[in-house]
């Protein structure tokens, strides 16, 4: 112990710098007096709640009364509580998503997941909701008409003049958007259906054959165009897969 921060006579020496040896409770009891932590809230007398109250139960086998909680517990407890993200959305404010730089329309993409993973389509452009608009053709390789996220593609150099083709603008977010409501009242009646022999899936309407119809005459007369046209219709055609001895990052698409 330092010497020279103990001063002589003094009732609480100083240890180090900010630092007492005695604690404001034991100078307290030095001192003769009481501490309290709060001396305006302890000087007035709270009743406590009750945690059980009776209430009167019908019936004669019941018991007549019964002891019931005033804050009933909770049946589930978090394992974890988590930071919740808030997300502030300004009115007349719509923030599009940032898309890759070669990701322009007439790009040919491969996709790396879904039904169709591995299959190539053709960029048509990107939606409000930020997902990109592709499709096969359907003619050409079986893909129809799709949303999919950027994350899940692979731009390769190869692309096509789509200035003339038209995309109709009813090709937006709500246009592949299902009715669930409708879904749901067909789902509960074939579970209503006992006896009913197979039940039936989910069936294009005849506006999407119509519109997927119309693009591929579109996007085929562009691709029959081309001095390599040949060529083009096998490679959208083929599947893309990785051999032994292949790596994706070292590999120019």
């Amino acid at each position: 112990m330092p010497a020279q921060r103990i001063r002589a006579g003094h009732k609480n020496p100083l240890l180090v710098p900010g630092v007492h040896r005695f604690g404001r409770s034991a100078m307290y009891r030095k001192r003769g007096m009481k501490y309290k932590k709060n001396l305006t809230s302890s000087s007035k007398a709270t009743a406590k709640k009750p945690v059980y109250v009776e209430k009167p139960v019908g019936g004669a086998l019941n018991g007549e009364k019964r002891q019931v909680q005033v804050k009933k517990s909770k049946r589930y407890h978090p394992t974890a509580v988590g930071k919740v993200r808030r997300v502030v959305q300004r009115p007349g404010i719509v923030r599009r998503t940032r898309i890759r730089g070669s990701l322009k329309p007439g790009t040919v993409l491969i996709l790396l997941a879904g039904r169709h993973a591995g299959k190539r389509v053709i960029l048509l452009g990107q939606l409000e909701s930020g997902l990109l608009l592709v499709t096969g053709p359907f003619k050409l390789n079986g893909v129809p008409l799709r949303r999919i996220n950027q994350q899940y593609v692979i731009a390769t150099s190869t692309r096509l003049d789509l200035t003339e083709v038209k995309v109709p603008d009813t090709l937006n977010d709500a246009y592949f958007r299902r009715d669930k409501a409708a879904l749901r009242k067909q789902r509960q009646q074939q579970e209503g259906e006992i006896f009913a022999s197979a039940k039936t899936g989910y069936s294009l309407s005849d506006t999407r054959k119509k519109d997927q119809g119309e693009l591929d005459k579109q996007i085929l007369s562009v691709i029959k165009s081309s001095p390599d046209k040949k060529l083009l219709m096998k490679y959208l055609s083929s599947s893309f897969a990785l051999r032994s001895g292949q790596y994706p990052h070292k590999m120019i698409f």
